[in-house]
């Protein structure tokens, strides 16, 4: 099947919820994912059967994720066929049981027919014109006996069925044949009606439309700060596609996030002008469809909205405050939305700035990696204006799987610094448990593998370990940022008197690691800071 741009699924058709309306327009299916816990309504169109398409789905999709899925299929299609094959057998002794009763039925009749025939040799011998007379009329018609008759004429004996009961058959539900006859019909479905109804090939962004973001187009999160998370796979997940912003909007900064964002929002058909300190990275998203800016201050002021996304305070200052940056393109109206992670003070400068110009600010740090950037499956975490985080919608959709407003300029700041020191020193812990599992002559896979079947079991676990093992420490999340994010954070206990010994025992490590010339590696190149 096909949804957008997202990769195929397998699902199978369930009921939807009571309180659960169906879109309107086309013929549509609600169906659950297997491996996931999420669900979506799906045109019929967009649905395939899973066996004819399996290898086909396979050989596209190479993610754990995936595999898990096609596992999870695998297993119910056993147990299915196990309830099967008890049907079959429970069919197969009732069939027994009404050939039995058949038999009786017919040893019944029999000894009736035996009884009869004694009473007529009888009757025979005491009349001798009767029996001249019987044989006559018998043998001239041709008939069966008066008895005989009265046989065929009775009523059925318990357990006979009746001539056209051996080929009585159960008629399907005029739903499923209305669905085989129509659109459905266009693919070449099991023969199985259940197969049919049951089992799909599905194509979703990540994984991951979850169930409330089909009821509720809101999601509110009842914290301290009123926070509000929008579930930004709605729209795709009900109507097959994203409704892009009549607004213009600009991108500034084109590295590992920024390029995988641009891609999606010229996908989803926003029109989007670009630029990046580098010119030389504007020519792929040129080719896709973006207009070139040739200054930042350019692009604020031909654009209604303007995204930037670089790599840390220093950067996101000069942006702004810098010859031909943000601030003199910025007019009454204009947009500003910075995703860089940078700590709360900064932010709130570069609000202050932008606001006392007339234009609006929104803070809005991503959390994810460049392949989550690239799948459109960023987590995006916002805070300002609020009603510019609206204004956002189908750009934050485009890009990412959920986003949430925390109030403030600086709570997203913050928020982000936290999600991060979490990240970094899980990192850390991991590169260290593995170093000890080799210098403790343990198996580094057999240490993953137990990992990945306990409470731990995470894809950030997994694609880190295997980068480890395998010695590939292409940046997916540079660890120079890691550890600016680190050293963030720690400030901001430090600001609050709050103790971060975690974070700074992990700080420590990285700063080991750029010091062995690991700075544009992955962040899991910290694992080098402990063999050397």
């Amino acid at each position: 099947g096909k949804l957008g741009r997202y990769p195929p699924w397998p699902g199978k058709i369930v009921n939807p919820p009571k309180d659960l309306k169906k879109p309107r327009g086309k013929k549509c299916f609600f169906v659950k994912f297997f491996g996931t816990e999420d669900h979506a309504w799906i045109k019929v169109e967009q649905l395939k059967p899973y066996h004819p398409h399996k290898e086909e789905m396979i050989k596209i999709n190479k993610g754990k994720r995936f595999q898990q899925a096609v596992d999870a299929v695998e297993e119910f299609l056993r147990k299915t066929k196990g309830k099967d094959q008890a049907s079959s057998h429970n069919s197969n002794e009732e069939k027994n049981r009404r050939n039995s009763s058949e038999e009786r039925g017919k040893q019944s009749a029999g000894e009736e027919k035996r009884k009869a025939s004694l009473s007529e040799g009888k009757l025979k011998k005491g009349t001798g014109e009767g029996k001249k007379r019987v044989s006559s009329v018998s043998s001239e018609r041709g008939s069966k006996s008066p008895l005989k008759r009265a046989q065929d004429q009775s009523p059925r004996k318990r357990g006979r069925p009746p001539k056209d009961e051996k080929d009585l058959t159960i008629p399907e539900s005029s739903t499923v044949k209305r669905v085989m006859t129509g659109t459905v019909a266009g693919f070449k479905w099991p023969p199985s009606v259940s197969e049919v109804r049951n089992f799909t090939t599905y194509v979703i962004k990540k994984l991951t439309v979850c169930y409330q973001a089909i009821t509720k187009k809101l999601k509110v999160c009842e914290e301290e700060t009123g926070s509000t998370s929008i579930q930004a796979a709605d729209s795709t997940a009900v109507n097959g596609s994203i409704t892009p912003t009549d607004k213009k909007i600009g991108f500034l900064g084109l590295g590992l996030m920024g390029s995988g964002i641009v891609s999606n929002l010229l996908k989803m058909g926003h029109t989007v002008t670009v630029w990046n300190r580098t010119a030389e990275k504007c020519d792929l998203f040129i080719q896709e469809g973006a207009r070139l800016g040739r200054t930042p201050a350019e692009v604020v002021s031909t654009c209604d909205i303007t995204f930037a996304c670089v790599s840390d305070p220093k950067a996101a200052k000069d942006l702004v405050l810098g010859p031909s940056g943000v601030l003199q393109g910025i007019r009454p109206g204009k947009c500003y939305v910075d995703m860089s992670t940078v700590d709360a003070d900064t932010v709130t400068e570069l609000a202050q700035v932008i606001v006392s110009r007339g234009g609006r600010f929104l803070e809005a740090p991503v959390s994810g990696n460049q392949q989550l950037s690239n799948d459109g499956m960023l987590v995006i975490l916002a805070a300002g204006d609020r009603g510019l985080y609206e204004d956002c919608s189908s750009c934050f959709q485009a890009m990412g799987k959920t986003s949430f407003f925390l109030g403030e300029v600086g709570n997203a700041a913050k928020m982000m610094l936290i999600v991060n020191m979490v990240q970094g020193s899980f990192m850390a812990t991991i590169a260290e448990g593995l170093t000890l599992a080799q210098v403790t002559g343990q198996s580094q896979q057999t240490l993953l593998d137990i990992l990945n079947q306990g409470q731990l079991a995470s894809i950030f676990l997994d694609q880190k370990c295997q980068n480890i093992l395998q010695g590939n420490f292409k940046p997916d999340f540079y660890l120079k940022y890691i550890q600016k994010d680190l050293r963030l954070a720690i400030a901001l206990g430090d600001s609050v008197n709050h103790p971060t010994p975690m974070a700074a025992a992990a700080n420590e490590v990285y700063k080991r690691a750029k010091a062995l010339d690991q700075s544009d590696n992955d962040m899991s190149a910290v694992y080098r800071a402990y063999i050397h």
